[in-house]
């Protein structure tokens, strides 16, 4: 703890020989006295922008605070006619089951989970670096209005519904079920020699082993372009002064990417990337029960998607439900303070 000194309140003043308050120690004083005051005030001038703020503090009420309460499942013996507080305490059953009954369940809920990694994995390895690469491809375009439609272009599948993308990756390629002919994506590779006739005719999402290349691809296209907003914005924000004195150093435009770009916008690439990471097992269950079907459970199914199978099941497979997506926000919770922590003591660059 730091020594208060009477310096730090008091000066000496030499002509009268006595002490006087310090000017400083005075306005912090009246800053401390009329705080709420001029938090009051602060409010009132900027009343406007604090009425914006309450359909988002609403939001956040609603829709992620106010569900902790159901949480509480996790931990009770399900009863549909009980509120949640009433029902009798199950302590950890719901999560022994899950993890170590060794049934047709825990089996399901390893393999759910495994899924969600991979595939977030997957979307982190392939993905992330995407809109980066296209960050410094837009500010390499010299043109305002070309570089305006481009970035049109690659903002535009992000605005478009989920089940309308899904509805055209399935036109793409064509599931057997749903037409007798190939989609252009299946016949393309058809044609290369890439799949057999036998799996392009019974549709490429009716194969495992095709889901996790489709849904990674497909999700590149849907998000790249607009993730790429804020690498370009970090981007923008470099002094030009920078790109001269590369210039007159001799560097060239993959050096000036090299030694100018990257490096200023590394804090916001580590800060996006510990924000991914912290994602890695929160797979929205949309798309993917969209895409999938019972044939492609094996490499389809994830923590979402299982949760919603038993959630909207019997009431007993509602606490389970809850348990899977109650260890996915822990383990996710985890990755974040784990890769921040790294992230801190790499690069000095940190969330918080």
């Amino acid at each position: 703890m730091k020594k208060t000194l009477a310096g730090d309140f008091l000066i000496y003043d030499k002509s009268s020989k006595t002490y006087r308050a310090n000017p400083e120690q005075l306005v912090r004083d009246d800053v401390e006295k009329h705080y709420w005051k001029h938090v009051a005030q602060t409010v009132l001038k900027d009343w406007r922008l604090y009425i914006m703020l309450i359909p988002m503090i609403l939001v956040f009420l609603f829709w992620r605070y106010f569900p902790m309460y159901e949480l509480l499942g996790c931990f009770k013996v399900s009863d549909e006619v009980k509120p949640v507080a009433d029902q009798f305490f199950s302590g950890f059953s719901y999560f022994k089951r899950l993890l170590f009954s060794g049934d047709g369940l825990s089996t399901e809920f390893w393999r759910a989970l495994r899924n969600t990694f991979l595939l977030s994995f997957y979307g982190l390895l392939f993905g992330f670096p995407v809109p980066i690469i296209l960050a410094l491809f837009f500010n390499e375009i010299k043109s305002n209005l070309l570089r305006s439609v481009y970035q049109v272009l690659t903002y535009l599948p992000k605005f478009i519904s989920t089940v309308v993308m899904t509805s055209l990756v399935t036109m793409l390629v064509k599931q057997g079920s749903l037409t007798s002919s190939m989609g252009i994506l299946s016949r393309g590779l058809y044609s290369i020699g890439a799949i057999s006739a036998e799996v392009a005719n019974a549709g490429l999402l009716n194969n495992p082993s095709f889901f996790r290349a489709i849904y990674q691809i497909s999700g590149i296209w849907e998000t790249a372009g607009y993730d790429s907003i804020v690498f370009f914005a970090a981007i923008i924000a470099i002094s030009p002064t920078s790109y001269e004195a590369a210039q007159i150093d001799g560097a060239n435009k993959m050096a000036q990417m090299r030694y100018v770009v990257l490096p200023a916008i590394l804090s916001t690439v580590v800060i996006m990337l510990i924000t991914r990471i912290g994602s890695l097992l929160q797979i929205g269950y949309e798309k993917v029960l969209l895409l999938y079907n019972p044939n492609t459970y094996v490499t389809a199914d994830v923590v979402s998607t299982f949760a919603q199978r038993y959630g909207l099941g019997s009431s007993s497979a509602q606490g389970l439900a809850s348990a899977a997506e109650m260890m996915s926000n822990v383990i996710g919770m985890m990755l974040v303070i784990g890769s921040n922590a790294i992230a801190r003591r790499a690069s000095d660059v940190s969330l918080y």
